[in-house]
């Protein structure tokens, strides 16, 4: 799948309907948003340089940032979203790794989001006042008139091939520095054929685009899916804009909703329940969708989240669970609660021991592999960091999880999320869901977590962050001792602290790395707590 084809029969198909909206006011149909498109890459074409092959975009997510992704992949060129929940020091380092000359941006945006690209900032603003009367003309042409066949020559888009790098998205750094993931035509295609298949999207398909392009969910799902398939998207800027969200679903009578868990509960919290009334797959994927979070939802929207599963080396869908709404009748089972579904079209997953090396039984829990067309070309100029992660087509996701008969996968831990104390594998996770029923945590919202430090006597030692509460420590540690959670698992009264909020990073996942940091600050053996 040449994504950059798909994108032109897609619109053209489109050209009378409504193709993409924001909450902006932008109203585009197929035809409209082509000639956008069109237009946008003549600008570029004479802006950049002809051996200009990334180039950066950081802009929230609108119409305008889809129209500069899409322009820049008819140019031929490698959009690379950069993440604008970042530090300075790690944007910084993102656009060295990238080797950027340019970034395409917003002053004004720029300004809220405190960051700084110095001269490399392309002005998008700017660049539209540097349309032409013939570029207009040219892009109406374009996107009425040329046939399809002889447009993909005049582009060289009939040159494009699968293994063709279409985009580079940094990794979260929640765990880590952050590493360029190369994503080809393939990965991000595959996905987009796999969502298809369990979706069966059509043109009365509204999906509301509230996910950043800089993370790998929102640009497979949110912005290449609708703009090579039929359905239609609205974009807004901040997910955590509850009611502003809620008002372009309900303006836009959108069906499909791709979220996080920590969206999914702002929703619940403070979106009117009418406003999401037309959905009918919701999802909740990028970290652990729990129960109750699903119970909130459906109880208020009438419409049950389906967890999904992915990682961006895997571009990033790995499974999913289908949509009541969405299911065949006739058709196999392909939804099981309290799993992330199972693999998609094409892919196949595998359980090993932790060392990777012996692969286990049905039924067994181990390190969770993947294989497929969606497995990354690899991580940008580090083929040391991309050996130790893929072998022999098989990627190591890092998580801990097992296999059913069906082939639904159930993740039961990370393995950055667990400790090794006294020699046994304690979950963080198990831990972390005990301490919050404990706390009394309503619709899955999260009151506390739980890392660990380096311990010399154990190995490891767990700590406890938790938000202001009424119950002291000892008292905690007491009733999850009555759980019956085991003595390793059980966090020590000193080791519990309390801070203001949780970490967590622009794509709604808790940050791990922030996490950890704060932990060795506050608890490592001779910091001063």
């Amino acid at each position: 799948m040449i994504l950059q084809r798909r994108m032109l029969r897609a619109c053209r198909s489109a050209a009378r309907r409504l193709k993409m909206a924001d909450s902006l006011g932008t109203r585009l149909t197929g035809r409209e948003l082509l000639i956008r498109i069109f237009a946008a890459r003549s600008v570029l074409e004479r802006v950049l340089g002809p051996d200009e092959k990334m180039v950066g975009v950081l802009l929230p997510p609108t119409a305008g940032a889809a129209i500069v992704n899409a322009a820049l992949a008819l140019s031929g060129r490698v959009a690379v979203n950069l993440n604008y929940t970042a530090s300075q020091s790690i944007l910084d380092l993102c656009i060295e790794r990238a080797r950027l000359k340019h970034v395409i941006s917003s002053p004004m945006f720029l300004s809220r989001v405190k960051l700084d690209v110095g001269e490399k900032m392309l002005d998008a603003g700017e660049l539209r006042k540097q349309l032409t009367t013939t570029d207009k003309l040219l892009a109406f042409v374009h996107a009425t008139i040329t046939p399809i066949s002889l447009l993909e020559k005049l582009l060289g888009l009939d040159q494009i091939k699968d293994s063709d790098v279409l985009t580079v998205i940094f990794t979260s750094g929640s765990t880590g520095d952050p590493k360029g993931v190369v994503l080809t035509q393939e990965n991000v295609g595959s996905n987009v054929r796999a969502i298809d298949a369990l979706l069966h999207l059509s043109p009365a398909d509204v999906a509301l685009g509230v996910l950043p392009f800089f993370h790998s969910y929102g640009y497979t799902t949110t912005l290449w899916t609708p703009l090579t398939l039929e359905p239609a998207v609205a974009y807004h800027t901040d997910p955590r804009d509850a009611q502003v969200v809620g008002k372009l679903a309900r303006e836009h009578h959108a069906t499909i909703l791709m979220a996080t868990p920590t969206f999914l509960r702002i929703y619940t919290r403070r979106t009117p329940a009418e406003d999401f009334s037309s959905l009918e797959a919701v999802f909740g994927a990028a970290e652990k969708l729990p129960t109750e979070v699903c119970d909130a939802f459906e109880k208020k929207f009438g419409v049950r989240p389906s967890e999904a599963y992915g990682a961006t080396e895997l571009s990033p869908l790995v499974a999913a669970n289908v949509p009541p709404a969405r299911h065949v009748p006739g058709r196999p089972v392909d939804a099981r609660e309290g799993t992330v579904g199972q693999p998609i079209l094409g892919s196949r997953a595998r359980i090993t021991d932790r060392e990777g090396e012996r692969e286990l039984p049905i039924g067994e829990e181990g390190l969770l592999w993947i294989a497929g067309p969606n497995v990354m070309q690899g991580y940008l100029d580090r083929p040391d960091l991309t050996a130790k992660v893929v072998k022999h087509g098989w990627y190591c996701t890092g998580d801990i999880a097992r296999l059913d008969r069906e082939g639904f996968i159930t993740i039961t831990g990370r393995e950055s999320r667990f400790s090794k104390i006294g020699g046994e594998m304690v979950p963080h996770l198990t831990i972390e869901e005990a301490v919050n029923a404990e706390l009394g945590a309503a619709d899955g919202d999260l009151m506390a977590v739980v890392t660990a430090v380096p311990d010399r006597a154990k190995g490891e030692r767990l700590i406890v962050f938790h938000l202001p509460m009424s119950q002291q420590p000892r008292d905690i540690v007491k009733k999850l001792a009555e759980r019956g959670l085991p003595n390793l698992w059980i966090p020590s009264a000193d080791s519990f602290a309390q801070i203001d909020e949780l970490p967590i990073l622009g794509s709604g996942k808790l940050d791990l790395r922030a996490l950890g940091t704060m932990a060795k600050e506050r608890f490592a053996e001779g910091a001063s707590s």
